[in-house]
């Protein structure tokens, strides 16, 4: 070889291994993560509805871009100085912008709602919602906007008159407001049918359950808030469907018809608004009926089908009608053991099993226009993955998304093109256009924002469960200056519980860059996704139910025999941290398990499922009263005196999610057990630490593990 060409090489090759010095600092690792380090994406992607054109922003989200599907040539659409020029007023950014229709945009400042036209360069003021408006739902065809004021809902007419749905003066009867703690896939109250003939708004009686108190030391003296939080096996919110016909200003209500406290959820309407279907579950959890109901009179219609298990049923998904020109509806349930799509009609006859597969739906993406073909998310069969499948009514899948990796989809509203943006281990992010023949085409590839600092490797790899068959998930960062004849110690971090999987195949496999950061101070930072949690079917996580913490412990300590096996582990050095859930099962571990660990950081633990709601708690562990052992062997107060490491408790003071009493309780019973422990509050904040005092939490985290695991 050219001797020119050999000392080219080295020169290059060289460079990228010198440039490569810059060291992560606690802040970047805690802040930057989705900032200066976020990948290059198409920002604000959006389909122009009816079109085959799409958008998206740059210039700091100042200038959209457009381009149509079938060439992919960008050009500008509309700037935010366009708009303000317009409306008169002062935008800074393109977010929250939606679609009405292919020319008019749909955009609010504050507390006013603008249109704005894309080809006329005009727009106008339509509606402007009081100041104190919470819970905001807009009808863009209609431009109707239904609200909440504190407990009441209230909507605005075209004439911008404000009307009362709802006037309760008793404080604990809310309306329009999620309920059942946003559980079951809650995420709002207010429906709008599909005419906007008519808005249906969940209501919750909270008169008979507790109040809470939350300490506000902002204020002197400090006072008082109080909340209402219903603990497992004590009374509940009772739930009620309210009906408002927005022609008659009447109101009727559906209560459940079982009994008062069952949950009523997943509500839909069908797309000719004569009825409206609401899944209810009996207060157990074990035992669900998809109900029709009249939407003029509020009358029971019948049950369309029925879910029992003796563990629980979650409904998570409403009904999903594909096409509007027929009220056949697609059900998303878990009872063959993983997420299915099932086609009924109406009267609850199963047209049509969509899918088969023995790995989970996550969400329906849409149909195309004709309602034939039906786009949704799901893992594939490697449970770490997320990828896109079609299906058409005769039950024939097929792959969307061809890349290994973690995937959001768009789809065309003709249901000819798909929008995808994904990563995985080895790419920051990649995004695609695909064709109805699912030919693809590049239009964006990120470059590696990490690439000029120094950071470690993440190993993925499978163990085995206790039964010998179960493959569990695990991660495992090393530092860029790995050297596999040192001996290391390692940080476990932990969360363990439902509903979370946190390791994936994303760019930095799921990990937050604190884990890479800590990592370059000499740590390994290993994590295990036990049974219990998300994305590998129903009894994959129902293997927790009414025992929270003992197999969860059972597949972590079979993660720390497998580190054992390791020549560059030091086993005596050992921590363990989590938050939440997982601040339940660091403090479980150092408790049940205290000759494996030096040094644990609970973040908001639960202590004692009594204390825990009703909605979660009694999915898992049924209520006190029903299960005593269960709850007995899961509260981590009859174990405080077998503490024998370092532990460190962290709770936010005004935690409404994990109340402080579970970390105050426990502390009260290492104090009479003689244990020392550490406790730090952060005061007024809640169930996690955000914002700039999030550097103060982590650097608190790690200087503890590290100060207290040599």
């Amino acid at each position: 070889m050219n001797k020119k060409i050999i000392l080219l090489l080295c020169l290059s090759l060289g460079l990228g291994v010198f440039a490569q010095t810059r060291k992560l600092t606690l802040e970047e690792a805690v802040l930057q993560q989705n900032r200066r380090f976020r990948a290059d994406k198409l920002t604000g992607f959006q389909w122009i509805p009816n079109t085959n054109q799409y958008v998206y922003y740059t210039d700091a989200w100042s200038k959209m871009l457009t381009a149509k599907a079938t060439d992919t040539i960008t050009s500008e659409y509309v700037t935010l100085n366009d708009i303000n020029q317009a409306l008169g007023t002062k935008l800074k950014n393109f977010f929250g912008i939606s679609w009405i229709d292919s020319d008019t945009l749909f955009l609010n400042e504050g507390t006013a709602y603008y249109t704005y036209s894309i080809t006329s360069k005009t727009g106008k003021k339509i509606q402007e919602i009081p100041a104190g408006a919470e819970n905001i739902s807009f009808d863009r065809a209609n431009q109707l906007v239904a609200f909440t004021e504190k407990n009441n809902l209230y909507f605005l007419n075209k004439n911008q008159e404000k009307i009362t749905v709802t006037n309760e003066s008793n404080p604990a009867i809310v309306s329009g407001q999620s309920i059942a703690r946003n559980e079951f896939g809650i995420s709002g109250g207010i429906f709008w049918s599909p005419k906007s003939n008519y808005l249906a708004f969940y209501q919750k009686d909270e008169t008979e359950v507790s109040d809470y108190p939350l300490l506000d030391i902002t204020q002197t003296p400090g006072k008082l808030t109080t909340i209402k939080y219903p603990m497992a096996g004590q009374k509940s919110e009772k739930p009620k469907v309210g009906i408002f016909n927005i022609a008659t200003g009447k109101t009727i209500y559906i209560s459940p018809k079982g009994n008062p406290d069952d949950y009523l959820t997943n509500l839909a309407w069908t797309p000719d608004e004569k009825y409206i279907l609401i899944a209810e579950l009996n207060r157990g959890q074990n035992n669900m009926n998809l109900n029709l109901y009249d939407a003029q009179s509020g009358a029971f219609v019948h049950t369309i089908l029925n879910e029992k298990n003796s563990k629980w049923v979650e409904p998570e998904h409403p009904a999903f009608f594909p096409s509007t020109k027929t009220n056949n509806f697609i059900w998303i349930s878990e009872k063959d053991g993983f997420n299915n799509l099932y086609f009924y009609n109406l009267e609850g006859r199963l047209i049509k099993k969509l899918t088969n597969n023995k790995f989970p739906v996550r969400t329906i993406l849409g149909t195309n226009p004709a309602g034939t073909e039906i786009y949704f998310m799901a893992t594939g069969e490697n449970p770490i993955n997320m990828l896109a499948y079609k299906v058409d009514l005769k039950g024939k899948q097929t792959l969307i998304t061809k890349d290994q990796g973690v995937h959001s989809v768009s789809v065309s509203s003709d249901g000819a093109w798909f929008f995808d943006e994904y990563s995985n281990h080895t790419t920051p992010s990649r995004s695609l256009l695909y064709d109805k023949k699912l030919k693809s085409k590049l239009l964006l590839e990120s470059e590696n924002k990490y690439k000029d600092y120094l950071m470690g490797t993440a190993d993925i790899t499978t163990i085995k469960s206790i039964d010998g068959q179960t493959d569990l998930y695990t991660r495992l960062i090393k530092p860029s200056n790995f050297d596999p004849n040192k001996k290391y110690p390692v940080l476990v971090y932990v969360y363990g519980g439902p509903h979370a999987q946190l390791i994936t195949n994303s760019y930095l496999d799921g990990a937050n860059l604190w884990m890479y950061y800590m990592a370059e101070q000499g740590y390994l930072v290993f994590t295990l996704d036990n049974r219990g949690s998300d994305n590998r079917g129903f009894a994959f996580e129902s293997a927790i139910h009414g025992r929270l913490g003992v197999h969860e412990i059972e597949d972590q300590m079979l993660g720390i025999e497998y580190l054992k096996t390791l020549p560059y582990v030091d086993s005596n050095r050992l921590a363990v941290h989590g938050w939440s859930f997982g601040g339940f099962m660091t403090t479980s571990l150092m408790l049940h398990k205290p000759d494996t660990f030096k040094v644990g950081v609970a973040g908001g633990p639960v202590t004692d499922w009594k204390w825990y709601e009703v909605m979660y708690g009694e999915r898992y562990m049924d209520t006190p009263q029903e299960n005593p052992k269960g709850y007995e062997e899961a509260s981590l107060l009859n174990f405080a005196q077998d503490l024998k490491g370092k532990l460190l408790l962290i709770h936010g003071t005004s935690d409404d999610v994990v109340l402080e009493q579970h970390n105050l309780s426990l502390v009260k019973k290492f104090i009479e057990s003689q244990k020392q422990v550490d406790y730090f509050p952060y005061p007024m904040h809640k169930h996690n630490v955000q914002g700039k005092d999030r550097v103060h939490l982590i650097q608190k985290i790690l200087d503890y593990v590290i100060e207290n695991n040599k």
